[in-house]
């Protein structure tokens, strides 16, 4: 997601149970992959694309607040999450609600893209029914309903549907396959294949061609839908959605079927009115759904307002900013507001190179440079914490250690975890060492550091990354685009590269030398860096020892380009000259 998508977004969603039901992540085959997709994702056409599942940013609910805390830095948009409707969902959405999310979708085990694998549909999750139901009893027994939306979906059919999640507690409903039907699915279940038959799921021109649905015939659907709700509403005596929104006294079981183990169901706890605990300063107000409230942002006395005043000049007239601050590490996602500033005013073409610099001295926060927008650079003098560069945006971010550190900088961590996750432009120069999942996701974005830990430029689908040091265990895995330079002095990467997708070559050609010497010569100039002079002045030597890590997928695609350029970094090196 780049800085201009998210500042113009209506609603953002961050999906823990996307791709298959488990939350897995998801996956997109080469030959779907044509060239309005991989624009959009920031990818090469033919190239198979890999989601990275949840946990590779999101390791507790802490984690998932401070996403949260990102998204509101940089956007106005409602920020949503996504579960699936499973035993204890009630009390990870309590963590969500506390995290200050929107909206919270509970997602059933019906329904789906129908491209996910066979083990992660069958036997995943439970029907939205119970997941519901939990999450809204729980919210209400802690005093949190009022903070947030319920909404749930999984083959969401008829108004009956709609009527039944209301009185379970839900304010909105999702549909999907019922519509898709409408516009003429046949439920082939070739989704993965390319070859829908109806062109829906598909991106052969041919088969595209086939696609007979009209809009008018999904909003003929929808009004059907909306006469049934309202029919059963009057039946049920309410006037309005919000009356019956979390009303389980109005449901009642079916009577007692013949069949020995229908008799021994029983919906009690599935159809407990919840009313909030004793303990609870809400005792009194017995809170069934949200009720509009003001949605909770980025405090006015922040970093980011700090700078987003500073730079003011800039934002107007273009005028060149320069300020040297203090930072800590309560100072979290700086720089994001300003970035959806620039975003809001530029777009992704942003300002002109260092039009805005700002220069930090301390520890910072979490998500330091997130969404950083071109234009806009950031340098740090001391360490950063998890997310550096989140989402960057075309900005530049430089790292480097205090001038009077009493350690070897290229033998300390100075980044946090998943620095440059979701990257799609821009530059990180870090004269240090890197936490674990370094550049995970990375789709565009150049990067020099001196050492990353375990699973580094993981799912990465374009970029450029470099690193003047040891990896760890399990590098490039699931690495489907872009280029890594590894600096192998000790022998040690053929053990830690995972090549189930990648390749490890010796740089033989011109063009891969040229562009990994202006890199390091660009990082040696940004940060000072000690390491990168030492390389510089034994070019020769160095050079041999350096390995370049690229995808075989992406680097077939490159070669049948036919403005392939030489060497194998060739074809991408162009744009950094």
């Amino acid at each position: 997601m780049t800085a201009e998508y998210l500042v113009n977004a209506a609603e953002l969603q961050i999906k823990i149970s996307q791709g298959a039901k488990p939350g897995e992540g998801g996956q997109l085959p080469g030959h779907k992959v044509d060239a309005v997709i991989a624009r959009t994702r920031h990818s090469t056409p033919g190239v198979t694309l890999i989601s990275p599942p949840p946990h590779h940013d999101i390791y507790s609910i802490e984690d998932l607040a401070q996403l949260i805390y990102d998204l509101k830095a940089i956007s106005p948009a409602a920020v949503s999450v996504k579960l699936v409707a499973e035993a204890g969902v009630g009390t990870v959405a309590a963590g969500v609600a506390k995290a200050r999310a929107d909206l919270i979708l509970i997602s059933g085990d019906s329904g789906g893209t129908g491209a996910s694998p066979l083990s992660s549909i069958m036997r995943a999750g439970s029907p939205w029914e119970l997941g519901l139901a939990e999450t809204q009893q729980t919210l209400v027994i802690n005093g949190l309903r009022g903070r947030v939306r319920l909404q749930t979906d999984g083959q969401l059919k008829t108004g009956r549907d709609v009527v039944v999640a209301a009185l379970l507690g839900a304010d909105e409903f999702g549909f999907a396959t019922a519509p898709l039907i409408v516009e003429g699915c046949v439920m082939m279940r070739k989704c993965h294949l390319n070859t829908c038959p109806v062109g829906i799921a598909t991106q052969d021109p041919e088969l595209r061609a086939r696609f007979a649905g009209q809009p008018e015939h999904v909003v003929n659907y929808f009004f059907f839908i909306a006469e049934e709700v309202r029919e059963l509403m009057a039946h049920l005596g309410f006037r309005t959605m919000d009356e019956m929104i979390g009303r389980t006294d109005m449901l009642r079981p079916s009577p007692p079927s013949d069949h020995a183990k229908a008799r021994t169901v029983d919906l009690s706890a599935l159809l407990h009115l919840a009313t909030p605990a004793a303990s609870t300063r809400w005792k009194r107000i017995v809170r069934r759904h949200h009720k509009s409230r003001k949605r909770q942002t980025v405090g006015v006395g922040t970093m980011n307002m700090m700078l987003v005043d500073l730079a003011f000049p800039a934002l107007e007239s273009g005028e060149r900013v320069h300020a040297a601050l203090p930072i800590t590490n309560s100072d979290r996602a700086v720089g994001a507001t300003l970035s959806g500033e620039i975003a809001r005013r530029y777009g992704n073409v942003g300002l002109p190179e260092e039009t805005i610099s700002f220069r930090f001295t301390g520890a910072a926060g979490q998500s330091f440079g997130a969404f950083a927008a071109r234009g806009l650079s950031l340098e740090l003098e001391g360490e950063a914490n998890d997310y550096l560069g989140k989402g960057l945006s075309g900005g530049r971010l430089i790292l480097r250690h205090p001038k009077n550190a009493q350690f070897i900088p290229d033998q300390t961590v100075l980044a946090g975890n998943t620095a440059l996750y979701g990257a799609t432009s821009g530059e990180a120069y870090i004269a240090g060492v890197a936490g674990e999942r370094f550049a995970v996701r990375n789709s565009g974005a150049i990067a020099v550091v001196e050492g990353v830990g375990d699973h580094g430029c993981e799912y990465m689908t374009g970029g450029t990354v470099v690193v003047l040091g040891r990896t760890g265990r399990n590098f490039a895995a699931g690495m489907s685009g872009g280029i890594a330079f590894v600096l192998d002095e000790f022998g040690e990467l053929e053990k830690q590269c995972n090549s189930a997708m990648v390749e490890l070559s010796r740089l033989t050609d011109r063009s891969d030398r040229d562009l990994l010497r202006r890199l390091i010569e660009q990082h040696a100039r940004f940060t000072g860096s000690a390491r990168a002079k030492r390389e510089l002045g034994r070019w020769e030597i160095s050079q041999r020892h350096f390995f370049a890590v690229i995808p075989r997928e992406y680097r077939q695609a490159l070669e049948r380009r036919p403005d392939a350029a030489s060497g194998i970094a060739g074809a991408i090196g162009a744009r950094h000259a």
